[in-house]
């Protein structure tokens, strides 16, 4: 399968490099400063240089055959919904987005957490639910994770649909190494198109 991961520099980024390597599949990886992308070369992938506030450069690497996989950060408001925009207007095959859990469609099973992580969120918020918002609309998955730890893929991992959520705990942690596992199942095999899922380490 051709992939293509946004924002493959970053640590989840390169969890899902990696892994959809070992996995078989070519993979196209792209970063502001694709020098930063700490995976050994090999002949499946591709690092490139791209921003997705380029939407012409976005463009240009994705065809109807990609599946697109997203790690992008809230690294300043706009940068989702541009990536989000930039994506689906290039029209991939799928797209496997990822969000934060207590935010957008999964504030209300989030319960009073998602209260908090709106206020630690600021004005990052709307750019957030916003940029869901789109890949959802397009038929894309969007993962809503709890907080991101280090650590291996968890051997008890599964995905849940959004009404299994639980209350948000800032204590409850899934690696990022699980959520790219999770990523990859779902664009391997899709379970949820249209729709929120959640990674989950046990």
């Amino acid at each position: 399968m051709n992939l293509i991961i946004l924002a493959a520099s970053g640590q989840t980024g390169i969890a899902l490099t990696r892994q959809a390597l070992r996995r078989g599949h070519t993979v196209t990886a792209i970063a502001r400063n694709p020098g930063r992308i700490t995976v050994a070369d090999a002949p499946d992938l591709r690092k490139v240089a791209g921003d997705v506030h380029d939407a012409a450069g976005i463009a240009a690497l994705v065809d109807e055959e990609s599946v697109v996989l997203s790690a992008l950060g809230t690294d300043r408001p706009g940068t989702l919904l541009a990536g989000a925009e930039a994506v689906v207007a290039a029209g991939p095959r799928r797209v496997i987005w990822l969000g934060a859990y207590g935010t957008g469609r999964s504030a209300g099973v989030a319960g009073e957490g998602a209260g908090r992580l709106a206020a630690m969120l600021g004005d990052r918020l709307a750019d957030k639910v916003d940029a869901d918002n789109t890949v959802l609309a397009a038929g894309g998955t969007v993962f809503h994770a709890a907080m991101l730890t280090d650590g291996p893929v968890s051997p008890h991992r599964r995905t849940s649909a959004l009404a299994a959520g639980a209350p948000l705990d800032f204590g409850v942690q899934v690696s990022r190494e699980t959520v790219a596992a999770a990523m990859l199942d779902e664009a391997e095999s899709p379970e949820y198109p249209g729709a929120v899922a959640l990674p989950l380490a046990k």
